[in-house]
């Protein structure tokens, strides 16, 4: 071995990728913690509360027993319980490790370094990353006062290097949606060779009027795709299964840009018995929808402008108050998410654990005042 291999190696000769420079980092919700005495929530993640399904968890079981296999690389299982729920043909569909592994797929695809994605900030968090990751430019376009997306701002952000858009509706984490009659508006304005996601990983929940038909959207746009996920609704987080809907041309790239077996044995399986088990699972989510409206409407008699949410959390619109906010929550057991200086959201969860966050957000309140 040469005198210069045996040397230790100092880091700064690995030569790493400039754009991670630009990568911010995700931050997770808090796992549950409380004081001595205290009963913990985690309301910080938008996590279903309820535990999996009796028939999911035993497909699970059994697909258990040959995880020394890989799993089906194609996802075909899967991929056609999905065609025949949302009546799309299979070669529309891609999947992924989530609907952020699918949205990185989705970046790996389009953007080349120096090109532009366009999304409404505050959104969801994996945005930026996978973003900078790709080497692209996030153009970020504030909400409105109402923690509402401005289509027409993004539409004027669009520019030559534009190569994606993304819509979150319901906008995680502030929770209003973008109605149909809007996203259509929008679409009819953005550039053919622009490709929109319409990111729909809350759509279970959604019951306001007028509510995006996005695959209706898709259906006539080939620049438009729909992405969504098992992770909320259907309860499966930590199995991460998402999926895009998608034009056949787009679709393919997204299969392409996928991580191979990305997709594991067992949320492969655990999915199809979701999807069949989806008026069981309706019954969960109506009941979370009906613990959303009693929670809405108890913070708003107390003083708090919370924006119309349409997903399974509430949006805390406290700027420099969100510290404080977050940490009087803790102290209760309650574990949310804060958002730097600009809100904390709170997930939907237990009855319990909304009673809490009801009962401190008034004393919150009472406390401090908004000025």
């Amino acid at each position: 071995m040469s005198d210069r291999m045996s040397e230790p190696m100092s880091d700064s000769e690995v030569r790493l990728r400039t754009a991670l420079d630009q990568v911010p980092a995700y931050v997770p919700g808090k796992p549950a913690a409380a004081p001595e005495g205290v009963t913990a929530y985690k309301i910080s993640s938008n996590e279903n509360p309820y535990p999996p399904l009796p028939s999911v968890l035993k497909v699970v079981q059994e697909a258990a027993r040959a995880i020394n296999r890989y799993p089906d690389m194609a996802v075909t299982e899967l991929t056609q319980a999905l065609a025949d729920a949302l009546g799309v043909p299979t070669e529309h569909l891609a999947t992924g490790t989530g609907s952020v592994g699918v949205l990185g797929q989705v970046i790996a695809a389009t953007c080349d370094a120096g090109d532009e994605v366009v999304y409404a900030w505050r959104s969801f968090e994996a945005y930026p990353i996978v973003v900078a990751l790709a080497g692209a430019r996030s153009v970020q376009v504030p909400l409105d006062d109402h923690a509402r997306h401005q289509l027409d701002a993004m539409l004027a952000a669009i520019t030559d290097r534009t190569k994606v858009v993304i819509v979150c509706t319901p906008n995680n984490p502030t929770g209003p949606m973008v109605t149909h009659t809007e996203l259509e508006r929008f679409l009819d304005e953005v550039p053919s060779r622009v490709l929109v996601v319409v990111d729909e990983a809350y759509v279970e929940f959604v019951t306001g009027e007028d509510a995006p038909r996005s695959l209706e959207l898709y259906r006539d746009r080939p620049n438009v795709m729909v992405l969504r996920t098992f992770s909320k609704a259907y309860g499966l987080a930590g199995l991460r299964i998402g999926y895009a809907v998608a034009h056949p041309q787009v679709a393919a790239a997204l299969r392409k840009t996928a991580v191979p077996f990305g997709v594991n044995s067992l949320a492969q399986a655990a999915g199809v018995a979701s999807l069949a088990a989806f008026d069981e699972l309706k019954e969960r989510v109506d009941a979370l929808v009906a613990e959303r409206t009693r929670v809405v409407g108890a913070l708003r008699g107390q003083g708090w402008f919370i924006p119309d949410t349409q997903a399974n959390f509430v949006w805390f619109g406290l700027g420099e108050r969100s510290s404080d906010f977050a940490a009087v929550a803790q102290r209760e057991g309650l574990m949310l998410r804060k958002y730097g200086n600009d809100g904390v959201r709170a997930t939907i969860g237990e009855t319990e654990a909304n009673d809490v966050l009801i009962r401190v957000a008034g004393d919150f309140l009472a406390e401090h005042p908004a000025s």
